[in-house]
Order: C-alpha cells, then structure tokens, then sequence
C-alpha cells in the first residue's frame, strides 16, 4: 500500500514538506471572488481578472521582504528595501489640470455658501430679534461641529463600502442638507409664523417671534452640521483622487477655487439681489441662500459625475467595528495617537496658527471700522444712538471693502504661488515601450503585429499644446523654496503685519495691510492641506506598491503592512482630527479675545478704544508660535529624500 506524502513527511521529520501549489490556490481564491462578485457589476468582475492575471505573473509581491512576519503573526526583523530590491510599479498616473479642477470644482459651492453663512448670518438673526450675547452663543456651532462631525464623518467615510465609492455618498448627502438646512433657514420667519397661524396665533406676537428665533438657531446648529459633512467629504474625496506627486497641485486647485468662492461671495453681497432675482425672494439672505443652494448642487454633482473613486469594496473586508458615541470617541482618541509624526507635527502647528487666524477673521472689519469713526468720535464725542449707528455703517463697509481686497489678493496669490514654489514630488517618467510577445500575460494581440494598436483621441494635438503650456510654469520653480519653508515664512509675515497695527492710523494704509494678509492667508488655505494629503497619499501608494517605499525600517514596514497605524492613516479620520485642531483654537481665541475685550473696551461711541487693536497683536504673537513649529516639520526633496 502507497502511503501518501503527507504520511511521508510526519515519518520523515527531515524531510521538508511538499511546495504549496500557489497557481491552484489562485484559481480557488478566483472562483470564490467571482462568486461573490455581483453579475450587474462586469466592471468589478473585470478588475478581479485583472488582479488574478497580474498574480499569476508575479506571485512574490515587490513590496514583501522574506524577514516580514513568520505564519504565526510575530515580527521579525524587517530590512529597508533597496533600490535593487524594488520591483514595483515606482509610479503613478499623472492627471491632467483639467482633470484637477473637476476633482476641486465642488469646494466652489462649498466655499460660497460658507461665505453666505459668515457673512450674512449675523446681520440676519439679529434682524430677527436675537441679541448679541445670544448670537455669541450661537456661533459656537461652527467649532462643535468641526471638532464633532467631521472626524465622525471620516472614520465613516472610511469604513464606508458603497459601489458608489467612499466619499461621494456624502459629497451627495452633505450637499442636499446643506441646500435643505439654507432655504430653512432663509424662510425661517415665514414657515413657523404661516404654522402657528393655522392654530389662531398672531404672527407679530412675542410667543411667535421667540419660536421664529428658537427655530433659526436650531437650523444654524444643523445647517453648520450638515456643511461639515460636505467638506470632510471633499477634503477626503480630493485626498484619494489625486496622485501622491500631485497633491500639492491639486491642493492648489482647492485654494483657488475658494478663492473665487469668496470673491463672488462678496460680490453677490455688494449687489442688490432682491431687485434683480425678485423671483428668488424678498430679503437679501433668502436670495444669496437659493443662489448658494443651486450652485453647490451644481458643483458637487459636476465633480461626483466627472471623477471616478476607487471601488471601495475591493479593499477587503471590515474588521469588526463598534458603534455608539463611546467608541466613536474612544476610536478618535487611538486614531490621534498612532497619527504618522509629520501629521502631528502639521496639526501642531495648525492649532497654534488659527489661535491667531481667529481674531484676524472675527475682528478685521471691526478694527478698520474704528480707524474710520475714530477722527468723527474725537470731533464730536456725544453723538446720538441713531447717529453712531449710520457712523457705523459707513465703518463697516469701508471694512467690507477692505475684504474684498483681500479676497483679491488671496486668490492672485493662490494662482502664482505655487509656481514658484518647488514640487515635493517628482513626476513619474512615462514608461518606455516595449513590444509585446505571444507569452507575456494579458496581450492584446489584436492588430498589427505584436504592437496594440491605440488610435490618438481627436483632441490629442490640442492636450499637448495645453500641457506644453502647463510646462512653461516649471522654469518659474525656485528649488530652495519649498512648501515648508513657504508655510513658516508666512507665519512671519503674518505676525509682522499684526504687530504693525501699533503704526497703523489711516483706513487705507490699513486697506493696504489686509491686502497684504491675503498672501499668507492663501498660503494657509494650501500648504498645511498639501502636506498632509501627500503623507497620506504616500503612505497608502506604499501600501499598495505604487510607489517605492524609503530606505528605512519604517518604510520596509508600511510596505509589508505591518506599521501600526491601524486606519489611523487614511483620508477621512486624518483631515477629521486635523479639522480638530482647526476648530478647537476657536474656543481659546474667543475666551482670549473676551478677557481683552472685558479689560481694555470702552463704551461705544467713545475714542481711544483699541481693544481690538491687541486682539490682533495677541495674534500676532501666536503666529510666532506657529512659526517656531513649523521649523519641525519635516520635508522632502523632488525624489522622496528627506531634507
């Protein structure tokens, strides 16, 4: 009787095993995926073959070093792999502008109605009865909800499995809440009073005024919700769609377009709305929120239809996840601890910069509204009340002006600023190509000879005429002047025109110093952002072999999946903590600025008051703070070498 080799092989302790057939192991693993696989999706179906071929090719995957990890799971020694020992792609697809602007296009609509939010909300519930202390209150929607909501919507975006991708299902849902949330809000006055008539109650009555403003302040805390929603969900989207060498660029595009965000925000806002779209509505907030409303439709719908995301349920399955505010909040708490330390380092920063940033964005308009009365007040100290109001309207769009301004020079800064300043990646070299044989896997053999034939697109010649454009703005890049070393001069000079508020007296010098506030103003709304997408972006390409991991222990081990970042690393839950350190410096600023406030203000109407004036110097100083972090970051050349 024949025993078999496995009978063999436990007689026999010396002799080793028999070798794993891993050819018929692929071919079960195919059949089980196909399986599973929905027939009504052949483009899943089709990208299963694909990865089945490309295994039966190259079994060994590039990324894997034999001293990864052993059968029983225990680390073992992990060797940084070398250029030679490097077989993977080593490159990733280089997307065109265009192809940038439909993937950022969506903040536009973003960008607008945030501007609509903070510039028309204030004016429009004190019209409907709330006082300032109240309003105070109400605004601290806008940090709970950054500090709250778009972590959760990251983890979860992250989690998420649709067909339809991981972030445009939100990108939709943010957006139809947004618009829903701001024509609430808008019609506020109108939809709760028309209600409490239908049961005999007098619209002008106190009982209804005060239900009108309890109504508008709830919708303020959902419309902030649901806003948050949305730009996790474009931050994220933005993040896994472009390439890991042109994260800057594409962050570029994002700064852009929100700088023409805020500029049509301000325009829409010099224009009388109500006259020219009376069918829009009566009031000038109920017409810029329906303009808000379609073109955040319009611009989140153009971006979803025109970028294609990665199918998320080829990633695997989920490990067990639980569910509740405990564990949301616990899984936060992990995911901020095992951070990458370059993203650390950003959101340090980050928290000590917008301690500053806040009272610049709060208090700006304030402050050049008290240089404008100031020569009035000391000329005539006791002005009526009705006076001093049409003073100061007069002061606040001379401020309003000076905004316009800096939207200007924000956006001017965001288009000619990344020219000069030198990639942080290097463009992948197109492949060269090589004639294909009868062996080599998944030819198409289809035409003549060996060579596949792919006819140019009509618009081919027009494509390299634009490209070759794009091109010339290479020669423009100054090497020394890095991304990093742009964002920390920024901080400078960011403190340099704060401080100078000591010197300022006349509205326009101080027109001129806003003006000036939007350089670095452009370089926050961009740097901090490309940093962070492009660690994120390189860690998963990593992962996923596209491009060749560093030379270094922790390399070889993001490379072989054994890092210990857990998810801690992905888009959604990385821009949700880095909003964090965003938002929570708002509740320090506003303490801050409430103590300055309370020890240096005097009564209104009266010269000589500048407390304003040392809010902005406080800021100042935190921009130093910002600087001295920022020296910490860390920064890599064109080929991924650390600086």
């Amino acid at each position: 009787m024949n025993m078999s080799d496995a009978q063999l092989s436990s007689r026999n302790p010396s002799k080793p095993p028999p070798p794993t057939n891993h050819t018929e192991n692929n071919d079960k693993d195919l059949a089980t995926q196909l399986e599973r696989a929905p027939k009504s999706s052949p483009a899943l179906r089709g990208t299963i073959l694909d990865r089945h071929e490309d295994d039966r090719v190259n079994e060994q995957s590039p990324l894997l070093d034999s001293t990864g990890s052993d059968d029983n799971g225990s680390l073992k020694s992990v060797t940084p792999l070398s250029e030679q020992s490097w077989n993977g792609n080593n490159g990733e697809e280089t997307k065109s502008s265009w192809y940038l602007f439909l993937l950022t296009f969506a903040a536009l609509g973003l960008q607008i109605g945030w501007s609509v939010e903070t510039s028309n909300g204030s004016p429009y519930l004190l019209s409907l009865g709330l006082s300032k202390s109240i309003l105070a209150l109400v605004w601290i929607a806008g940090p709970l909800a950054g500090v709250l909501v778009q972590p959760y919507v990251g983890i979860r975006s992250d989690r998420c499995r649709s067909r339809w991708g991981k972030r445009r299902p939100f990108i939709v849902g943010g957006s139809i809440s947004t618009v829903v949330s701001l024509m609430v809000l808008a019609w506020t006055r109108e939809l709760v009073g028309g209600f409490l008539s239908l049961f005999g109650a007098d619209p002008a009555s106190k009982g209804v005024k005060t239900c009108i403003m309890l109504f508008a302040v709830v919708f303020v805390y959902v419309l902030d919700f649901a806003i948050n929603v949305l730009q996790a969900a474009i931050r994220a989207f933005i993040v896994d769609c472009a390439p890991t060498h042109q994260q800057s660029t594409a962050n570029a595009w994002a700064s852009r377009i929100q700088g023409v965000g805020n500029i049509t925000g301000y325009i829409f806002g010099f224009l009388n709305l109500p006259k020219i779209f009376p069918f829009l509505g009566d009031t000038q907030f109920k017409v810029l929120c329906a303009i808000a409303s379609f073109l955040m439709l319009l611009t989140s719908g153009i971006s979803c239809a025109s970028i294609q995301e990665r199918d998320p349920r080829l990633e695997g399955d989920l490990l067990e996840h639980d569910s509740g505010i405990i564990a949301f909040f616990k899984s936060l708490y992990h995911s901020i601890r095992r951070l990458p330390p370059q993203i650390t380092k950003v959101c340090q920063v980050q928290f000590a910069a917008w301690i500053g940033w806040f009272p610049f964005l709060f208090y700006i308009t304030t402050y050049i509204g008290e240089i404008y009365a100031e020569p009035f007040f000391e000329e005539n100290p006791h002005m009526t009340e009705k006076e001093v109001e049409k003073l100061w309207e007069k002061a606040t769009r001379m401020g309003t002006f000076a905004l316009l301004i800096f939207a200007i020079t924000t956006f001017v800064a965001s288009v000619f600023l990344p020219m000069i300043v030198a990639p942080s990646f290097k463009a992948p070299p197109l492949p060269a190509v090589t004639p294909l044989t009868p062996t080599t896997p998944s030819a198409n053999l289809s035409g003549s000879g060996y060579f596949p034939h792919s006819p140019k697109p009509p618009s081919a010649h027009s494509k390299r005429i634009w490209n070759r454009f794009i091109s010339l703005f290479t020669y423009f890049h100054i090497r020394t002047f890095t991304l990093r070393r742009m964002w920390f001069l920024s901080h400078i000079f960011f403190s340099i025109c704060m401080l100078s508020t000591f010197f300022i007296r006349s509205v326009p010098a101080a027109t001129i110093l806003v003006g000036f506030i939007g350089i670095p103003w452009a370089v926050t709304n961009w740097a901090p952002f490309a940093l962070i997408s492009a660690e994120i972006s390189k860690r998963d390409a990593i992962r996923r072999g596209i491009i060749r991991p560093p030379a270094t222990r922790d390399g070889a081990l993001l490379a072989a999946g054994e890092d210990n970042a857990q998810g801690a690393d992905q888009a959604g839950v990385v821009l949700g903590i880095h909003n964090v350190a965003l938002s929570a410096p708002q509740v320090i600023a506003t303490l801050i600025s409430s103590a300055i406030f309370w020890a240096l203000q005097k009564p209104r109407g009266t010269p000589g008051d500048e407390s304003v004036a040392w809010t902005l110097r406080f800021a100042g100083v935190c921009a130093l703070g910002a600087a001295w972090l920022a020296r910490r970051v860390g920064e890599e050349d064109a080929n991924g070498m650390d600086i």
